[in-house]
């Protein structure tokens, strides 16, 4: 078994990233979409809006843990977006992360799809349908609420993005009050919980452009058709871009509040004039040293201590 698993080996790190991130996406959406199908086709007997929202923040948590040790856990294209604006990483690699990303949120609801195929069917009278009183594209991607404007939903997912990068970035920030070591997952985890408490019920708090656009490929193509793409006035663009343009808003309202304040040229100051004095006090000791050996090696007597 070992050799066989040997030979399974990827030497590449970009493919190794990426299949990370593929799966981390997926253990969140599958997590989280899989709590709204239960939700939805039970009729609320299954669970409630609660029990959604520990679906996405639980599996926002276990999808970190799986990924993050390989590829750092992004698992959102908007988070390596901002990351990529930050320095933090490779403008080239954000392309193969996105990608994956998408592919792993389009794997978890191609799965949500196959084990609540029957439970679907029934609940929807075996029609599958984006509006309405029996809808269960919803359970898949997030779709408006009747009375949201296009820029009311637009100044959601903004608003929602921005508070969790900005959260992320003060979650590892080091040189503030960064999550304890192991439990950063379980910390964006609460994050995700307390934007979709507080943010949820406008337009279902993407925050993840993956989340959102690769599971509405998939009731594209299963049998949801591209009313999909045309319902709430066209809103699948604003989950894919509001999204990231909330990301850089988060990070830049961050970096300019909190982290360009840290006062790490006064500590560099410090320690080179602590330096200086260090090298200071040796020259003098030295001297001194030197100043002595040289009196008792002229003495006399010849006597050194």
């Amino acid at each position: 078994m070992d050799q066989l698993l040997k030979k399974c080996q990827i030497r590449s790190n970009l493919l190794r990233e990426c299949l990370a991130e593929c799966l981390g996406v997926y253990i969140m959406i599958l997590l989280g979409c899989g709590s709204v199908a239960q939700v939805t086709t039970s009729k609320n007997s299954k669970g409630h809006y609660l029990s959604i929202n520990l679906g996405f923040a639980l599996g926002t948590t276990f999808g970190i843990y799986v990924s993050r040790g390989v590829s750092g856990a992004h698992l959102n294209p908007a988070v390596s977006l901002s990351l990529c604006f930050l320095g933090r990483h490779p403008w080239t690699r954000l392309p193969f992360y996105a990608v994956s990303q998408i592919m792993g949120a389009f794997l978890a609801a191609a799965t949500i799809g196959l084990q609540y195929h029957d439970a679907i069917r029934y609940y929807s009278g075996g029609h599958l349908s984006v509006t309405g009183p029996t809808a269960t594209a919803g359970i898949f991607s997030t779709y408006p609420a009747d009375y949201l404007s296009l820029w009311g939903g637009i100044l959601d997912q903004v608003v929602g993005t921005a508070v969790l990068m900005v959260c992320i970035l003060a979650l590892g920030d080091s040189r503030n009050s960064p999550a304890p070591a192991g439990l950063e997952p379980v910390l964006v985890g609460a994050v995700v919980l307390v934007i979709g408490i507080s943010m949820g019920s406008n337009s279902g708090y993407s925050l993840n452009p993956a989340r959102d656009i690769g599971p509405r490929l998939f009731t594209y193509i299963a049998g949801w058709g591209d009313e999909v793409f045309r319902a709430g006035c066209n809103w699948w663009w604003v989950p894919l871009v509001a999204t990231c343009v909330g990301a850089l808003v988060g990070t830049l309202i961050y970096e300019l509040l909190i982290e360009v304040h840290h006062p790490e040229n006064r500590f560099i100051s410090e320690s080179s004039t602590q330096g200086k004095a260090t090298v200071s006090n040796q020259a003098v000791e030295l001297s001194t040293v030197n100043a002595e050996n040289n009196y008792h090696k002229d003495r006399p007597d010849g006597i050194k201590l």
